[in-house]
């Protein structure tokens, strides 16, 4: 079997969640901490903005997190070290192995041709499809396995949603090209 090649895969943004601690005192931690704020009436959390890598924590007073802007598992791994240096020198004990991983990624794609929207929105089962061109230039085309959600343009570039992993999202891949395939 040949290997496909997913050169033009391209992780766009990864978003992690889980705890890092018991409970935060959120007024605490945003008046000892640099770029974070905490406004309780507009947001429920604090927000924690590090600068290398280029990521936001959403970091709630139950201890729970989420984490946006991440492009790969290594920044992941150093934001999460920033955030538990962040609680630590706060005063504040996170825990010992907080529990946090990758909930979704977006990764862009381009299936290098271009789709007949129109056929395809025909052809596929309708509830795995939506498309109104009058609202949106795109198909949203919907995987079951892996479950992974398509944004299709006729110019064949594609944003691919879902996914946990980036074996996942290959998968999805390898799903919207034999689709099209057997299609187009």
């Amino acid at each position: 079997m040949v290997e496909k090649d997913y050169e033009s895969l391209k992780i766009e943004n990864m978003v992690a969640s889980g705890v890092i601690a018991e409970s935060i005192d959120l007024f605490e931690f945003t008046e000892k901490v640099e770029n974070c704020e905490f406004n309780k009436k507009r947001f429920p959390g604090a927000v924690f903005r590090i600068e290398d890598p280029k990521i936001a924590c959403l970091i709630f007073s139950s201890g729970k997190i989420v984490i946006t802007g991440v492009r790969d598992n290594k920044s992941l791994e150093i934001g999460i070290e920033k955030v538990l240096k962040a609680l630590n020198d706060a005063g504040i004990k996170p825990l010992d192995k907080p529990d946090i991983a990758v909930t979704n990624m977006v990764c862009s794609y381009n299936l290098e041709r271009k789709i007949n929207l129109n056929k395809m929105a025909v052809t596929l089962n309708i509830e795995n499809v939506e498309y109104e061109p009058e609202q949106f230039p795109g198909l949203v085309y919907r995987i079951f396995d892996p479950k992974i959600v398509c944004l299709i343009f006729s110019s064949g570039k594609t944003i691919l949603t879902g996914g946990k992993n980036l074996e996942d999202v290959k998968r999805g891949v390898d799903v919207l090209e034999k689709t099209l395939d057997n299609i187009l």
